[in-house]
């Protein structure tokens, strides 16, 4: 995470810093950009032409990802069963192909790990952040993803997508029937883990009150702190809603994803259009990590967690700043639970 509070980054979303002054849109109807019927190379010289088999084939790439997501380039092992070919484009029922999109730091690899259980599920391990970071690399760097059967999905993470402003628009040109998942979690919750994984690579930072406040005494928070402007749920959708449906959309619970990770997972692959696999029996709670982690499987004679890095202990922070910040956050998370339709209950 940076922390730089003047960096380009930061200045990229327009609002920030006061909340809402009237509701945010319903969802409901919605003029959405009309993209071409057929996807069209770019122009030569925009970075992304290339050869017209490659803009073909990612045409057809599968529809989930999860800002809370997308993953590095790579090709994955090959399944003995049935025709191959290049991945399909999720069933339009169902949104980042599936992409897994979340709010850093919301729980999007819990959810990645676990859906990666699923045999209908092919899912690219590390974080490509092609739709921020690699776009001008081109489609071709992209489409070297891990192929799929005909029965099969691709889903890859990452995080970044959600606050970034030109995600939607690239992710709806490449396919405008992605699946898209979001982690979401209390963002005071989130915020303070944001800073403790910082503080672990950076001891020498400013305080957690410093970074969060332009003056404490005045409550004037600081949204130009990524930690801060990240948890600004109902700012980011509206980028997001600009390009898709809600129904494309699927929101999972950071809470909820820790005390009924079965739960969660079933709606996962509801909404991803696959048969439920991952159930209870998929799960036990760590008691030293306090998550749930992933029991030994066909393929695995161990069990297995999410890394170290995943349910660290949160640095302390004073009460009376944590309750500034929840009443920062209320009114944007009031318009986050009307426009998505689901109460996460953070208040």
């Amino acid at each position: 995470m940076r922390l730089s509070r003047d960096s380009q980054e930061d200045r990229a979303c327009p609002g920030a810093g006061q909340p809402p002054a009237s509701p945010l849109p319903r969802a409901g109807p919605r003029q959405r950009p009309e993209p071409p019927a057929r996807l069209q190379p770019p122009p030569t010289g925009s970075g992304l032409a290339g050869d017209a088999r490659v803009w073909e084939r990612c045409r057809h790439r599968p529809a989930a990802t999860l800002p809370l997501a997308c993953s590095g380039p790579g090709q994955g092992q090959l399944r003995p069963r049935g025709p191959l070919r290049a991945p399909r484009p999720l069933r339009s029922q169902g949104l980042l192909r599936p992409r897994a999109g979340t709010a850093p730091k919301g729980g999007t690899r819990a959810v990645l790990e676990f859906i990666r259980v699923h045999p209908d599920v092919r899912a690219l391990g590390t974080e490509p952040h092609f739709f921020d970071r690699n776009y001008d690399r081109g489609l071709e760097w992209y489409s070297l993803m891990p192929r799929t059967l005909d029965s099969q999905i691709t889903v890859e993470k990452t995080p970044s997508y959600f606050v970034t402003k030109e995600a939607p628009r690239r992710i709806f040109n490449m396919s405008r029937d992605t699946k898209l998942i979001v982690v979401v979690r209390n963002p005071v919750t989130r915020a303070i883990s944001d800073y403790t994984q910082t503080l672990s690579k950076k001891p020498d930072i400013p305080t957690f009150e410093g970074l969060s406040f332009r003056n404490r005494s005045l409550g004037l928070v600081d949204t130009s702190w990524n930690a801060i402007r990240i948890g600004m749920y109902a700012v980011h959708l509206q980028s997001w809603l600009q390009y898709f449906p809600l129904s494309q959309i699927h929101f999972v619970s950071g809470e909820k994803l820790i005390t009924d990770p079965a739960g969660e997972m079933g709606k996962v692959q509801d909404f991803l259009g696959i048969k439920r696999v991952i159930t209870d029996k998929h799960f036990y709670f760590n008691k030293t990590k306090g998550f749930p982690c992933l029991k030994k499987t066909e393929s695995s004679s161990l069990p297995r967690c999410l890394g170290k890095s995943k349910g660290r202990t949160h640095v302390q922070i004073d009460p009376e700043v944590i309750e500034q910040l929840r009443d920062f956050y209320r009114p944007y998370n009031i318009k986050f639970y009307e426009t998505v339709g689901q109460d996460f209950r953070w208040e």
